[in-house]
Order: structure tokens, then sequence, then C-alpha cells
């Protein structure tokens, strides 16, 4: 597990690699700035949810400690807060919102209420396990990544070494040590390729019935579009696809050929106002010594993380 004191050695290290006090953790000349500047990375957001709910103990935690289905853009919102926080706020903002993640983590505890693949009924689940959470950071990084590349140009080898080391460092802030994490690139890859095919990753009935609802949509006006149910089910792996009971025929896969080609030929045009979100656009007025961000800026915030500024509330 990690530790209250566990979580303090690692935000030291972040601290020591900081971009700086007003930049924050990464700053603009970072390859994690770039990536998730883009509001095109909401393409993996199903993705990276799935992949989560595939761990039976992220999907017995879900279930039973989380407001998912009662409020799925409460959730939304409170994600990309504490991601975007972590990213795109000030050196300050972001270590409160790790040690807050940790804080709501550590209240996230039980029991597995049935087997599912190597996990016994009764066997106690943490939030807070450093595989649980190693996997959960695997997909955020790995989700954004794939969702640039679906519209955007591809990153070099290279880099993706970059990228991947700033990775780990955000990795930091989960409490993740050098350790906890593959060294580079090519041991990422193949973290993700093992786990895709490995037991620990087994979509229980509690995952299905999550991913059913949410895509389903309870309620008709939060319903996902068709191509954007489709394109997540392309992106994961077959056997997991197969697991969540998810099936692409071929109106389906030509729903997500024809809105990715008009994505790609429309997405890069957009004046950066409108492409970039709300908080990397915040972070640029910060930079510029601005005091708060304007008007547009603060309704996109609203959009994104579901406030109009990535204020400090309260110390960590």
């Amino acid at each position: 597990m990690v530790s209250a004191n566990d979580l303090e050695a690692t935000l030291d290290q972040v601290r020591a690699n900081a971009a700086g006090a007003v930049a924050g953790v990464f700053g603009p000349d970072t390859l994690t700035w770039r990536i998730d500047r883009e509001a095109v990375i909401f393409l993996g957001a199903g993705r990276a949810l799935l992949l989560q709910l595939a761990h039976p103990w992220v999907a017995a935690a879900i279930a039973e400690h989380s407001k998912t289905l009662a409020d799925p853009i409460g959730r939304f919102h409170r994600t990309f807060d504490i991601m975007f926080a972590m990213v795109f706020g000030s050196l300050d903002r972001a270590l409160l919102s790790s040690r807050q993640l940790h804080r709501r983590h550590s209240m996230i505890i039980g029991e597995m209420p049935e087997t599912v693949g190597p996990f016994a009924a009764g066997s106690r689940y943490h939030a807070n396990d450093i595989a649980s959470l190693r996997w959960v950071h695997a997909t955020l990084v790995e989700s954004a990544l794939m969702a640039h590349d679906l519209v955007l140009p591809a990153l070099s080898a290279e880099e993706r070494e970059r990228y991947w080391s700033e990775s780990r460092l955000f990795g930091a802030l989960f409490g993740l040590t050098a350790d906890d994490l593959p060294a580079d690139w090519s041991g990422f890859t193949a973290y993700t390729a093992a786990m895709a095919q490995s037991e620990t990753l087994t979509v229980s009935p509690a995952a299905r019935e999550i991913a059913t609802q949410i895509f389903a949509g309870a309620r008709p006006w939060l319903r996902p579009p068709r191509w954007y149910r489709a394109l997540t089910a392309r992106m994961l792996p077959e056997r997991l696809r197969a697991g969540f009971a998810f099936a692409l025929d071929a109106n389906d896969e030509r729903a997500v050929d024809n809105a990715l080609r008009w994505i790609r030929r429309v997405y890069p045009r957009l004046p950066d106002r409108l492409r970039y979100v709300g908080p990397y656009q915040e972070a640029q007025a910060r930079l510029r010594g601005e005091p708060q961000p304007d008007w547009m800026t603060r309704c996109l915030n609203r959009a994104w993380i579901g406030r109009p500024q990535m204020d400090m509330r309260g110390k960590g």
C-alpha cells in the first residue's frame, strides 16, 4: 500500500524535478502539456474507464464506493479536476490534488463480493494498493496518447521515451516510486500488453453492469453517441471487449470511420481557444501573470472540471 508517508516521500521527488512553483510539475515545454491540452484526448476517456473497470478490485471499489451511476457528470468532473490540476496546476495545486486523491483512496477499502479471476471472494481491496494504482496510471497515460495519435501526428520514438519519462513523474503524484514503474517506453508497452492478456484483468458482473449503465445511458440525454461507443470498443483489447459484451458490426465500424474522418479534417483547424482544454488555458494565463482566467476559459473549465477555476480550496 501507499501510505501517507510514502506519498510525501514521492512528493519530495516531484518538488525536486518540477518545472517551478508557477509552471507546476511539468510546464509548457513538456510533452505532457502538449498532449493533455488537446480536447481530443476525450476520445480515450471511455477506454481508460473500461480498462480500469476490468481490474476486479477497481470495479468492486467503484460499485461499492462511487456515485458514478447516480452522478456520471459529477464523476467526469471530479476525475478531470484532479488529473488536470496535477498536470496544469501550480506546484502547490498539483501537490494538493495528489494528497486529496490519496486521502479519498484511503477511505476506499472493502472485500470482494465474489471470486473474479485471481481475486477470491472475501479478499480485501484497497484503492491505495500499488498494483492497482500502477494499472490506473497506465490506463490514463496510454489512453491519452492513443486518442492523441488517432487525430494528430503520432509521437516519434524519442518523443515516446520523453513522454514516458514525464509520466513516471505523473505516477509519483499517485505515490508510485521509480521502482514501481517500468524504466522505459518498451517496458511500459510490455507491461500493458501483459496485463491485457493476464487474468488480473477479468471483467466481473459488477464491471459489466457499470459499463452497460454508462454506455447504454440510463438517461437518453446522457447516452454517448453510437460512434463513440463503437470507438471505445474498438480501442479495447479483443478479450476485454468480449468480456464487456461489446459487439462491433459493420454499421458500427462505418460510424467510427466516418466520425474519425470528420474529426481529423476539422479538429486541427479549430482555433486554439476551442481546441485546448480550459485548465491548460488557465495555466497559460497564470504564466503570463494574469490574476484569474478570462470568461471563456472559465466557461471551458466549467465544462471540463465543473467549476470556473483550478482554485486553491484549503491547504494540503
